[in-house]
């Protein structure tokens, strides 16, 4: 592994490794987009097909920015590592940057790869977490929000299920019920035509997007068959 410094640490990883951890976690990184962040223990490992809803948020906070002197303003809520944000802000080449993450191992985390682009870390449940002085101003929200129904956890790889936080797993008794909290919640933080982008799955589209129109969101979705992604985008 080129991250390890002697043989000595070498063999801690590949023991670290072979014990079933992610391979993101022995490294202490992984690659989103190009970008590298940094994933600590016990820290949601952000996944490849997350490129489609970076890519779909960047094209939506760019067109933000071009149009105004000010930053689109960009938050990840329930960020976990921070990565959908940090990258979020990096290809659209910058932004006011904002994550609220309920895991304090994950804030930690956050915190470390949102501070070199001057981003703020708020503590505490979804919208809880948020300063008022958010209201109204968000441009772009990108939430990974968890899709995987309670009673299919125990059939999720080893890798994940035993070593990222469950509560970045868990969506509930039909996979979406922290996906309509979100939804149902946005409309106050995001600015007159700001966008809220949620990562979902095929199976749970439908949900997801009655969810936004419930919210009062005009939506609609967004696949990548190539990534096995879907997203569906909400706009106020």
């Amino acid at each position: 592994m080129s991250s390890a410094v002697d043989d000595d640490d070498l063999d801690a990883k590949v023991a670290r490794r072979a014990s079933g951890r992610p391979l993101e976690h022995v490294l202490g990184w992984a690659e989103l987009c190009g970008v590298r962040v940094a994933v600590d223990d016990g820290v949601f490992v952000p996944r490849r097909r997350s490129e489609l809803l970076v890519h779909e948020a960047a094209r939506l906070a760019s067109a933000v920015g071009s149009g105004s002197a000010a930053e689109p303003v960009v938050l990840d809520l329930g960020c976990g590592s921070g990565a959908l944000g940090v990258v979020v802000a990096t290809l659209a080449g910058g932004a006011e940057l904002h994550a609220a993450e309920i895991d304090p191992a994950s804030v930690v985390c956050a915190r470390r790869n949102l501070a070199p682009l001057g981003g703020v870390v708020h503590h505490g449940d979804l919208y809880a977490a948020l300063p008022a002085s958010l209201l109204g101003r968000v441009d772009v929200l990108v939430a990974n929000a968890p899709y995987v129904p309670s009673d299919e956890i125990g059939f999720l790889p080893a890798e994940a299920r035993d070593f990222e936080p469950r509560v970045a797993l868990d969506g509930g008794s039909d996979g979406v019920e922290v996906q309509r909290r979100v939804a149902s919640g946005a409309s106050p933080w995001l600015a007159p035509g700001g966008h809220l982008l949620i990562e979902t799955s095929e199976r749970q589209a439908p949900l997801t997007l009655a969810a936004f129109a419930d919210a009062g969101l005009t939506a609609h979705r967004v696949t990548d068959d190539d990534l096995g992604a879907c997203v569906v985008v909400g706009r106020r």
